[in-house]
């Protein structure tokens, strides 16, 4: 698993502080390990002051389904891109 950033660190604090305990936080952390994960969940949080422990589960579920639905796109762009290369430039086989 990827290390955390400071973001995901800062988020991490932000759940303390929050009275979150120190295994959720660690857990979510852990997980959104991205700055932009992390930004995301700060954000979500910053709207309420205290979430039950099972929808800040919930939305962690949701931005990293999210996310993996973005990098299947990119994937899927890239194959496209080089699909579409071999029609334009063929195989240049010689």
């Amino acid at each position: 698993m990827k290390p955390r950033t400071e973001i995901s660190m800062q988020l991490y604090q932000m759940m303390l502080e929050r009275g979150y305990p120190e295994n959720l936080c660690d857990l979510v952390t852990r997980n959104l390990n991205t700055d932009y994960t992390a930004t995301r969940m700060i954000g979500y949080l910053s709207h309420y002051s205290h979430l039950p422990e099972v929808e800040v589960v919930d939305e962690m579920l949701a931005i990293l389904s999210d996310r993996n639905a973005i990098m299947r796109k990119k994937e899927a762009e890239h194959a496209q891109e080089k699909m579409n290369e071999l029609y334009r430039f063929g195989l240049n086989i010689e």
